[in-house]
């Protein structure tokens, strides 16, 4: 291992935490219109660097990924990820930006790069960007049925619908009754997670939240269904782990995306997967682990979880880190191919 990553592995739990407050502190410098920017990555071939170690993690196969940088001071905080069509994505930061670009593969199908990068402003209802990190905080996104961009917010919690998730740069947003009580959502650990449903599964099309560390009267993460017909729910909490985003499989499934921090031996993420039919207004969902991963894997602070279905008909899944504007730190996108429901790699 070289020392370059033994030294940002050793650091990354502080660095995390020293993110997390210095962004979270009022700030008043943004972007103020689209711009394209270069972006340059660096391949992740294994994600145990480990040449001897198996390509299998619990329920999923790495397929590839990267690293990934731009000159451009701009591209940080990226803390959730859709795939569009053509090979196209959008992301959002917690710096209160859009993220767009195309996702280049090689031959084999791997991702290999970003080429057509831009970010731009979210807007507020005047048609500006936000000028107080409490406001553009966003930290979820999902395609709602209509095609429509819905971003989670939190500190100033909120969720936001943009016209068109295929160019949302200059739209303003409208926003939708929260399914949690305002109240009840912690400044920083808020809406963190928002995801929509296939149509044609159980929830038939329906956008959920659910929070990153707010916590019912049971201690567990409060979570809700949107729309006329929808509420809250509840999804089973592990003392150390704390919510990050989620994705809807083909098949109606949810998967979460998770974070751990314990000190300097105890960062770590995992996934798990609970049935689309638990999901309804006064459960408590819970289900399998996927996988779980430690700083001895290729990880930094993952943030942002997609899914999409491959040409040979796999489901693969998309994940992305959030560096806090960390030069010890890495942005890094990963994808794995769903195999089975399986146990928790080991760490």
């Amino acid at each position: 291992m070289r020392a370059g990553r033994r030294l940002r592995r050793a650091l990354a739990p502080a660095l995390l935490l020293a993110g997390v407050l210095v962004l979270a502190a009022p700030g008043t410098a943004t972007l103020q219109s689209a711009t394209d920017i270069a972006v340059t990555a660096r391949a992740i071939p294994r994600f145990d660097p480990n040449p001897a170690a198996p390509v299998r993690f619990g329920g999923l196969e790495y397929v590839g990924g990267f690293s990934y940088s731009s000159p451009s001071p701009w591209l940080m905080g990226i803390s959730a990820i859709r795939l569009l069509k053509g090979g196209r994505f959008l992301a959002v930061s917690d710096t209160g930006l859009w993220f767009a670009g195309h996702l280049d593969r090689d031959a084999a199908g791997r991702p290999v790069g970003i080429s057509q990068a831009r970010l731009a402003p979210i807007l507020d209802p005047g048609g500006q960007p936000y000028r107080r990190k409490s406001d553009a905080d966003a930290e979820g996104l999902a395609i709602g049925p209509e095609g429509e961009a819905l971003v989670s917010f939190e500190v100033n919690h909120r969720i936001a619908a943009y016209a068109d998730a295929a160019a949302p740069f200059g739209a303003k947003p409208r926003f939708l009754p929260l399914p949690i009580p305002r109240k009840e959502l912690r400044s920083n650990q808020g809406l963190e997670t928002i995801a929509t449903a296939p149509r044609g599964t159980p929830l038939a099309g329906r956008s959920i939240v659910v929070a990153e560390r707010s916590l019912d009267a049971d201690g567990n993460l409060l979570a809700g269904i949107l729309g006329e017909g929808g509420g809250a729910f509840a999804v089973r909490r592990d003392e150390a782990w704390s919510a990050t985003d989620g994705v809807f499989l083909p098949d109606g499934d949810f998967l979460l995306l998770e974070r751990r921090f314990q000190g300097l031996t105890r960062v770590g993420m995992r996934i798990r997967r609970i049935e689309g039919r638990a999901i309804r207004p006064g459960a408590l969902v819970d289900g399998p682990v996927l996988m779980e991963a430690d700083l001895s894997k290729e990880i930094d602070n993952m943030e942002g979880i997609d899914a999409y279905r491959a040409a040979d008909g796999s489901t693969r899944l998309v994940l992305v880190s959030d560096d806090n504007g960390s030069f010890l730190q890495r942005n890094l996108l990963l994808e794995f191919k769903l195999i089975e429901p399986g146990p928790a790699a080991s760490n």
